[in-house]
């Protein structure tokens, strides 16, 4: 007998301009109940990208999801994309890797965690489509990941180097991978390759 999960899981390359949410008391703005998919009820979004940032975000009827993923003792890698402005020098480059000085909520400030950075070259045309991003060299775009999530974390560090991140865009959290989807698209994940792709294994 085949049994239906009780809770569905996608994955949406979520567009710049985009709030992560499906509900918002401001007009105006651009919401994820926009996008044209047949959603669920009970949908939302985990790990929230902010308006200006774009990529691989996950949505779920699976309240459980942030606390197994972002919550827990077990530390899940984030892979972004990061676009920004001028020449990044190779010792910069490694200052992110060791960790920058940024502030935080509060007035205080916080070093960040080690984590891994490379300069990469153009990005494919996937991420080549952004009217709110002018092509303004020179620039330098960087791989990074990391297991922290500090409220704009990645535009605090660069912005501490006195280089503005002009486009951040996640491209995976662990083994989930944007991969091709195009920017306002959904793509539906078993369960069981949800949770194996983000190296869950207490989710039952």
């Amino acid at each position: 007998m085949i049994t239906t999960p009780k809770h569905r899981y996608f994955i949406v390359n979520k567009p710049d301009g985009m709030l992560s949410q499906f509900k918002s008391e401001r007009s105006g703005i651009d919401l994820l109940g926009q996008i044209k998919f047949n959603f669920p009820e009970g949908t939302h979004a985990i790990g929230r990208l902010d308006r200006q940032s774009e990529g691989l975000l996950i949505v779920t009827t699976n309240k459980k999801v942030t606390q197994l993923l972002f919550q827990g003792n077990i530390l899940h890698k984030r892979t972004y994309l990061v676009k920004v402005k001028n020449t990044l020098s190779e010792d910069k480059l490694q200052q992110l890797r060791n960790g920058i000085s940024i502030r935080v909520e509060g007035g205080g400030y916080y070093t960040t965690e080690t984590c891994e950075a490379e300069i990469v070259d153009e990005p494919g045309i996937l991420f080549q489509q952004s009217n709110s991003f002018p092509e303004y060299p020179p620039y330098t775009w960087i791989k990074m990941s990391l297991t922290e999530g500090k409220f704009r974390q990645i535009r605090k560090m660069t912005g501490a180097l006195h280089h503005r991140c002009q486009r951040l865009i996640r491209i995976a959290i662990e083994d989930l991978e944007l991969g091709g989807l195009m920017p306002g698209s959904v793509k539906e994940i078993p369960e069981n390759d949800f949770f194996h792709l983000l190296k869950i294994d207490n989710w039952k």
